[in-house]
């Protein structure tokens, strides 16, 4: 083969396209962005960092990631535009030498039974390919390997309107590897009727337990007491076979209740749409906490929690069936798939082994492909979306994550380094938002937000290299080499709550005392079964506080006050004060602005182009109707009272005319999470994750519990903001209880009283405690993988 001779000599000059080595961004104001203006080198790696709420993500996902993806849809047609999200100009003046971004961000992966990390990613798909070419019997094409796929037969007649109308007999048959019990999900609900009422009483003398089911209501309990298919006066446990089908099953018929008309039909079917049909996150607590008790799931007896049908766990693989294959660690599988040796299939098996080593590379080794998606933690949610980019052949793109490191033990931090510095050298832009001194010390360049939060933030207080930053006067300079010690004395337990035989998920059978009264940190590698500990083993009664990573929902006309319950003691002085009604007082009640229905905004859908919203002209963005705010208490208007932040609400209702007690005590928690600086009325969509978790966290801080369980509570935690957290879970045992913290950040470790060590690695190589003790003990005998990246924290 000839190549063809180049006629560039070597001295000719650079081409005018390798000057485009920046990406520049002019005046971005964003969320609270004050006009920023930065310019970030193409092909290395950028740390964004700051304090929580300086404006990060904002600039990196608001603004850059944002404007990359518009411009992306809008190169296609305006029918396939019609389909997809519509996205608005970020607002930035100039925005240059972005290229295609892809983000990986902290969202977890969807709460659907059906979604397990092997359809999350192309594992399963790449699996079922392969049982369907291999696997002893044949039992049909990839479909038939799917748990999210049902068989279907039909036959009948189709007519044909082409020409001359004709008819033509069809059938139809897709065989599916849906488990027909289950559908699919693994598990099968049913209602605990002991949680709905009580059999030893009647209906008149209120048998129902329900919440909100007075004995007068004519829509819930009378439509039953005056249906004529029971006796309202007879003990539910005495009735006869046919009352009982009829109470609990009846099919929907009309009948007169107080000579209304009203339709009855049977207590399960009613609850399933009244209770069971909502979204859970978005019910009142005391509803929710009673979906929890009356609902149990179980696995399905019919495919043993396989998912599947009979047919597709019959057909194997060297007796290896795709139901097994999935229930492996993927480590596990991964050697399985090496071993297979078919040229016909040869194509597939590289991919497959090349997907399920990324896994292990990337530190989810100890993952199997049918875990649900949904029981993921936010760092590994993240890091099961790195999977499909690390074997890409895509260079020259934008990476964008969101603190990556989220969920990882110090000693899996150096491996996710690793990967980001391999996208890197690809010739990709990383842009990485990052808290953790490690990942921030391998930046090629850094952009340092701040220097505060909200308002007192979204300005760039530094730019330019890791040791810039180091000599700098900003917070995270400041902050950068901070180093814990471990204390001289710790606090002696007050008891101990006993953990026997504790077996869920990897647990091997533990036995383990945690200290009460004390600050008690559980650590071990990601995998090791610390959540399994804590949230499977402890049972969650009554005096026992849960602060998991469950991620807050809300609209955008959800905000602090509305979800912390602020807003309705606010609403009800208001009404006391002025002699009206407190719904006046609710943006999303009778006070709203009629014309933006109390959103502040009007927003125009145009389709497939961008949506733009407007401050609505009426109410100036007040979000209530001119009438409302008239009304005053301490001075002050309703939509004044919602722009306030934290600290000037607390000094508001604190003290004087305006003196609101319950407001006070609530607004007091959100400061000590270190919430101050956020606006009342402030849209829950506004807020970043760390803040999102502090705000979960001042929330639960308001019941009455002995224990709290708290998950990873440092996530999106500036390194100054760990130290007010740190102050937070001491005045917490100060105060008598009990502090029980799921953790990897070192600074936790080492301020703790007592520590359990979970591992001693991933997986089945975890689900041991391999040390119990204090910190000073675990640093002097370095005996785990904690105990080692301990002691050089702390310098010992």
């Amino acid at each position: 083969m000839t190549r063809a001779k180049s006629t560039q000599t070597p001295a000719a000059t650079a081409h005018s396209g390798d000057s485009h080595d920046l990406i520049r961004v002019h005046g971005a104001r964003v969320n609270n962005l004050k006009d920023v203006s930065v310019d970030i080198p193409k092909r290395r790696l950028t740390v964004f960092t700051g304090v929580s709420g300086s404006g990060k993500s904002s600039l990196v996902f608001g603004t850059i990631a944002a404007e990359s993806q518009r411009l992306i849809n809008e190169t296609y047609p305006a029918f396939v535009q019609g389909f997809m999200p519509s996205l608005a100009r970020p607002d930035v003046d100039v925005l240059e030498g972005i290229t295609t971004a892809i983000s990986v961000d902290q969202q977890r992966m969807g709460s659907d039974p059906r979604s397990t990390v092997g359809t999350a990613t192309d594992a399963h798909a790449m699996l079922r390919i392969l049982f369907s070419r291999l696997g002893k019997p044949h039992i049909g094409p990839p479909s038939a390997y799917s748990f999210n796929t049902a068989s279907v037969r039909a036959a009948g007649a189709i007519t044909v309107e082409r020409g001359s109308k004709k008819t033509v007999k069809a059938t139809f048959n897709r065989t599916g590897g849906m488990c027909t019990r289950c559908e699919g999900r693994g598990k099968v609900s049913d209602i605990d009727l002991t949680q709905l009422y009580d059999a030893s009483k009647s209906l008149s003398e209120g048998a129902f337990t329900i919440p909100g089911w007075k004995s007068d209501s004519q829509w819930t309990v009378q439509v039953y007491a005056q249906s004529g298919f029971v006796d309202p006066d007879k003990p539910i446990a005495k009735y006869t076979k046919k009352e009982l089908q009829a109470f609990l099953y009846g099919e929907p018929v009309k009948v007169k209740v107080n000579g209304v008309n009203l339709t009855y039909e049977g207590l399960i079917p009613k609850i399933q749409k009244s209770f069971l049909s909502k979204d859970k996150e978005a019910m009142q607590p005391h509803i929710r906490a009673f979906v929890e008790r009356a609902v149990t799931f179980t696995v399905c007896p019919e495919c043993d929690g396989t998912r599947l049908s009979e047919g597709a766990r019959s057909s194997k693989i060297e007796r290896i069936s795709i139901a097994d294959a999935c229930a492996m660690e993927i480590r596990d599988l991964a050697t399985w798939v090496a071993g297979l040796d078919e040229p016909s299939v040869g194509p597939l098996l590289d991919a497959l082994r090349q997907t399920l080593d990324s896994f292990v590379e990337i530190g989810l080794g100890y993952l199997s492909l049918d875990r649900a998606a949904g029981t993921l933690s936010g760092g590994e949610a993240q890091r099961v979306k790195m999977i499909r980019h690390l074997g890409s052949s895509l260079t020259d793109v934008t990476y964008v994550f969101d603190e990556p490191t989220i969920g990882m033990h110090p000693h899996d931090i150096e491996r996710m380094n690793k990967l980001l510095l391999r996208l890197r050298d690809k010739g990709n832009t990383v842009l990485v938002v990052e808290h953790k001194p490690e990942t921030i010390a391998i930046a090629d360049h850094v952009v340092d937000l701040g220097p505060g939060a909200g308002t007192g933030g979204g300005t760039v207080c530094f730019e330019g290299t890791v040791e810039g930053l180091r000599a700098g006067d900003t917070i995270t300079g400041r902050h950068f080499d901070d180093r814990s010690t471990v204390k001289d004395t710790v606090r002696e337990a007050t008891g101990a709550l006993e953990i026997r035989g504790a077996s869920a998920n990897n647990l091997r059978d533990v036995d383990v005392d945690i200290p009460l009264g004390v600050l008690t940190v559980i650590t071990g590698v990601a995998g090791s079964g610390k959540s399994s500990l804590v949230h499977g083993s402890i049972p969650q009664g009554e005096g026992v506080v849960s602060v998991d990573q469950s991620p807050i929902r809300g609209s955008r006309r959800s905000n602090p006050a509305t979800y912390t319950g602020l807003l309705d003691p606010i609403r009800k002085a208001f009404a006391k004060e002025n002699g009206v009604k407190p719904a006046l007082f609710s943006a999303n009640s009778e006070g709203a602005c009629p014309t933006c229905n109390g959103a502040g905004v009007i927003y125009m859908d145009l389709a497939m182009m961008a949506g733009v919203s407007t401050p609505c002209e009426d109410c100036e963005g007040k979000r209530f109707e001119p009438s409302v705010l008239e009304y005053k208490l301490g001075g002050r208007d309703i939509s004044e009272v919602l722009a306030m932040s934290v600290a000037e609400a607390e000094e508001f209702f604190g003290d004087g005319e305006a003196k609101l007690p319950a407001a006070h005590r609530i607004l007091e928690r959100l400061a000590d999470v270190g919430l101050g600086y956020v606006k009342l009325g402030q849209p829950l969509t506004t807020l970043s994750g760390g803040e999102r978790q502090r705000l979960k966290l001042a929330t639960h801080m308001g019941e009455k519990g002995g224990i709290y369980l708290l998950d990873e509570p440092t996530t999106g935690l500036h390194l100054a903001d760990v130290e007010q957290l740190l102050g937070l879970l001491d005045r917490l045992v100060d105060s008598g209880k009990s502090v029980i913290v799921v953790e990897h950040h070192q600074a936790v470790m080492a301020h703790a009283d007592w520590i359990i060590d979970l591992g001693p690695g991933a997986g089945h190589d975890g689900g041991k405690v391999v040390f119990e003790g204090t910190p000073a003990d675990l640093v002097k005998s370095r005996a785990t993988l904690t105990g080692e990246h301990l002691a050089a924290y702390v310098g010992a």
